[in-house]
């Protein structure tokens, strides 16, 4: 099977390598970025400078998956790759993309033909290795006519829920943007887990004992009721950085699942407490000094005459 390759950064790299390390699928692959598509031609795969130059390189039916940020990058590249495909082809986004955009790109693709399937993928940068947890929206015939590289990519077992159903290690959960529906609230529940996390081991580095978070992340992943993979990383963290992770600014990035999710919870009028204080919590790591802890500070003074710190002279 042929397939062509639209985003080869740590993700959309890595993936390429696993297709052609871990199978006879033919890849064609483009970035804008040179030394990425040199990169995958050392997997095995063909080198394409410009999306012309992919598609021309595919036979019909053609398939293109593409891994690029969000928003108007893969809105640009659906819109060009319209252009130059033909009926019986297909888009896939394998990106983070809400699903009400893939709802749009697959009404205004059906008219020339084309279908459009949106995967949300999990996995990171382990995929290579491990493999990718793959949630996915779309038109029956073209999933299934995808499912030879979703194999590839997934990971080689899979829990008994999913091996059971015929599938490993990815599943069809309905038309457009229902895999990236499925995504966006993977993440959000991610947000959650990892904010829960965030908050214990503070407190053990808080605690009048001296405690070694990583051993207790490496502790609790011995078949205690909280261990998991991200219980790993933190241990793997630890491990690198120390109990005070030192070298690391407290400042925590979203990229937009968990505001997309907390936003639809709203309009189902399904309360998401977790997901609101963990997002929250993301969003007061980047205020400059703690500016909304100033206020609480200056209000208590001000109504109670309570004690307040000055902050030293700039």
């Amino acid at each position: 099977m042929q397939i062509g390759f639209v985003g080869l950064g740590k993700m959309g790299g890595n993936m390429v390598t696993r297709i052609r390390r871990d199978s006879d699928h033919a890849v064609v692959a483009f970035d804008f970025n040179a030394s990425a598509v040199t990169a995958a031609e050392a997997s095995g795969a063909s080198g394409a400078h410009t999306l012309e130059e992919l598609v021309k390189q595919l036979d019909a039916p053609r398939q293109v998956w593409i891994m690029v940020p969000a928003g108007e990058a893969t809105q640009s590249t659906v819109d060009a790759l319209a252009k130059l495909l033909e009926p019986g082809d297909m888009i896939i986004d394998g990106g983070n993309s809400r699903w009400t955009d893939d709802k749009a790109r697959a009404a205004a693709l059906a008219p020339a033909g084309i279908h459009y399937v949106d995967v949300g993928t999990s996995g990171g940068v382990w995929g290579l290795d491990n493999g990718y947890c793959m949630m996915v929206g779309g038109p029956e015939e073209a999933v299934n006519r995808l499912a030879p590289i979703l194999d590839v990519l997934a990971p080689e077992t899979a829990g008994d829920s999913v091996t059971a159903i015929g599938e490993r290690g990815w599943y069809h959960f309905g038309g457009p943007g229902a895999g990236h529906y499925v995504k966006m609230v993977h993440n959000a529940v991610e947000y959650g887990l990892m904010q829960a996390y965030a908050e214990g081991f503070e407190l053990f580095h808080a605690a009048e004992y001296e405690l070694d978070n990583a051993k207790i992340a490496h502790l609790w992943n011995q078949a205690s009721v909280v261990r998991s993979w991200l219980c790993e990383l933190a241990a793997r963290a630890f491990e690198q950085d120390g109990n005070d992770l030192a070298t690391l600014e407290g400042w925590v990035e979203d990229s937009g699942e968990g505001r997309w999710t907390l936003v639809d919870a709203i309009d189902h009028d399904v309360p998401m407490p977790a997901l609101s204080a963990a997002l929250f919590s993301r969003f007061y790591s980047r205020q400059d000094g703690d500016y909304a802890a100033r206020v609480l500070a200056a209000l208590r003074n001000q109504f109670g005459g309570h004690a307040v710190k000055q902050a030293p002279p700039a």
